[in-house]
């Protein structure tokens, strides 16, 4: 009840003062005054208050924090700073992004802080001239060789394809933790024992080539 009474206090106490200005101005053309400001002030301030309302949004659901690793589209970097109108982020490069709030968070964003594992494809191919028996027995050999690596899990290997020029292998594994120089040191030592491993059994890489056949005219 009280708070049905303010309101129709308000509203006598508007009317009273819309009359008086009525002997002073011309009240119509000063509402419609007031409207046509109110809307370019809220267009003004809309995307402001649209950044403002996606950095509450970032702060409460927490897609990312200061320090991870994301990717916009083709951009990536650590976020170094959450603001009320923007988010900064330090690239690979060096320089600094930055994003509006509510382009980042119209946007889908990866987060790789909060990878737990990252899976891994790699091929190798192999020249058409080697044996049978080696090109059944690589698939175990690159088995071993992966799940000889502290930091990574095998999950498997194939002869994929016969390609134009080469057996094509295919391994999946996974590297158990993200840190991507992690990775890099795993998939190092794997390239390494594969290297060793091909040479002690005499099986050769392929790289692009061309075999030319030349027929000679015999009939004259």
């Amino acid at each position: 009840m009280a708070a049905l009474g303010f309101v129709a206090k308000m509203a006598i106490w508007s009317i009273v003062a819309l009359l008086a200005l009525d002997y002073y101005t011309d009240v119509t053309a000063l509402i419609a005054g007031l409207g046509i400001g109110g809307i370019a002030i809220a267009l003004a301030i809309q995307n402001i208050l649209s950044d403002l309302f996606a950095s509450v949004s970032i702060i409460v659901d927490k897609p990312f924090v200061i320090g991870d690793f994301i990717i916009v589209g083709e951009l990536m970097g650590t976020v170094e700073k959450i603001g009320l109108k923007t988010t900064h982020v330090r690239s690979l490069t060096g320089e600094q992004i930055i994003f509006s709030n509510s382009d980042l968070l119209s946007s889908r964003v990866r987060n790789y802080k909060r990878m737990y594992e990252r899976r891994i494809a790699f091929s190798v191919g192999v020249t058409y001239q080697t044996p049978i028996e080696s090109v059944a027995e690589i698939p175990g050999l690159l088995e071993e060789i992966v799940s000889s690596q502290a930091n990574a899990r095998f999950d498997r290997s194939h002869f994929k394809t016969l390609g134009d020029f080469a057996l094509h292998f295919e391994t999946v594994y996974y590297v158990l933790v993200p840190d991507y120089a992690v990775y890099m040191d795993v998939q190092q030592a794997i390239n390494l024992s594969i290297m060793q491993a091909f040479a002690e059994r005499n099986i050769e890489f392929a790289y692009p080539t061309q075999t030319l056949f030349v027929q000679s005219d015999t009939s004259e």
